[in-house]
């Protein structure tokens, strides 16, 4: 221990990178709320919203099939879809080939929307991560490595 109460092995919080991406995570979320938030979305009602349009093109998609792509919980999935569908932006269909699953459809305001909002987040975005300047497309991809678990690094 470093004379500190706390038995860390670092000896500056800086140094910790959990603690790093959780406060840079953090005042991203931040920029995306400001930045969807004339549009009356959320980030994780953007998130589903793009993917669903994005996705939709090949078909039917289920419930499942959103959550597993987005990487987000199936119960918060469910209910965002909710809030999305009481908006008149996502309609939940018969399934054509499963009798107990829903197909997910976004619908034409719902298509509006994802196209207009993504513009806006991903410019967002760049104005966040501008400051890593040539270091983007490296922490990208280090970004990549770690949402596969590490298999890209081995």
């Amino acid at each position: 221990m470093t004379g500190r109460e706390l038995a860390t092995s670092f000896d500056d919080a800086e140094e910790s990178p959990g603690l790093l991406l959780w406060q840079i995570t953090n005042r991203w979320q931040a920029a995306q709320r400001a930045a969807l938030k004339p549009h009356g979305l959320t980030h994780v009602q953007f998130v589903l919203l793009a993917a669903l349009t994005w996705l939709g093109s090949d078909g039917p998609i289920t419930q499942k099939q959103l959550a597993d792509h987005t990487a987000t919980d199936p119960m918060m999935t469910s209910q965002v879809l909710r809030t999305l569908e009481a908006g008149g932006l996502v309609e939940r269909l018969p399934h054509p080939t499963d009798k107990r699953a829903r197909a997910l459809q976004v619908t034409p305001a719902g298509r509006d929307l994802a196209n207009r909002t993504v513009g806006v987040v991903e410019e967002c975005d760049r104005r966040f991560f501008e400051p890593l300047g040539e270091l983007a497309t490296p922490f990208t991809r280090s970004l990549q490595c770690l949402k596969a678990g590490g298999d890209a690094a081995r």
